[in-house]
């Protein structure tokens, strides 16, 4: 048996050849991008670039695939391209250790992406990576908020324009309408609304909702590329 047999023998050789001929770019590797990324990976992505500035801290242990005790001070982009060639050593991986702004997203995203994933928390970097996408008919999906949520089974994949409860779905939407743009693109946002946490400073965070919103969007664009 091969790493990607048990793959195969669902979608079939085709689907699976095509998986391997995709060019998907995840920006932020962080308690969604972390498990989205590697899905792509597991999922036989041909070809994958992650963007990610930061090195993981210990307060990342709880709840982002990357922070391990022997991880933190490591760029998450390191830990992450050592995780992804364990995974499949034929993959391609273009790492881009930079923060992600209205001022060079124009030169990351210049190349051609089948899908474009932001995973990323900064609102003005998020909807910069929308506009670029939009501008430039290029298939994309945007994380929303996860912070201070209990329930991962009110997650959901939907237009930005059927988004509610969610206060970054709401700037969000607002940001790109002033704008003129189109908010009939994918976004993976929960329906719950925030928890109260003990420190309001303090964004509160578990294991269970950002991955579950992680391994949705990158399913969702598995499912988009090969047409399910």
């Amino acid at each position: 048996m091969e790493r990607f047999d048990r793959l195969i023998n669902l979608i079939g050789k085709e689907k699976y050849h095509l998986l391997s001929q995709k060019k998907v770019i995840v920006f932020g590797l962080g308690g969604v991008g972390s498990f989205a990324a590697e899905v792509l990976v597991r999922n036989g992505i041909g070809e994958v670039h992650v963007v990610d500035f930061d090195t993981i801290d210990v307060t990342n242990i709880n709840r982002q695939l990357l922070a391990l005790e022997n991880t933190i001070g490591q760029y998450k982009t390191d830990v992450f391209a050592e995780r992804a060639f364990a995974i499949n050593p034929k993959l391609k991986l273009v790492v881009h250790q930079t923060k992600v702004d209205a001022t060079n997203v124009n030169y990351i995203l210049n190349d051609k992406f089948d899908y474009v994933a932001d995973c990323i928390d900064d609102l003005k970097a998020k909807v910069a990576i929308a506009k670029y996408s939009l501008d430039n008919s290029i298939s994309f999906i945007s994380s929303m908020g996860f912070a201070n949520k209990m329930k991962p089974e009110m997650i959901k994949v939907a237009k930005l324009n059927q988004t509610s409860v969610c206060p970054i779905a709401k700037i969000m939407r607002r940001e790109l309408k002033i704008a003129g743009y189109s908010l009939n693109f994918p976004v993976v946002f929960s329906e719950e609304k925030p928890s109260d946490v003990l420190d309001k400073n303090i964004l509160g965070s578990n294991a269970y909702c950002p991955s579950v919103a992680g391994i949705m969007l990158a399913a969702k664009i598995i499912n988009d590329l090969i047409g399910v």
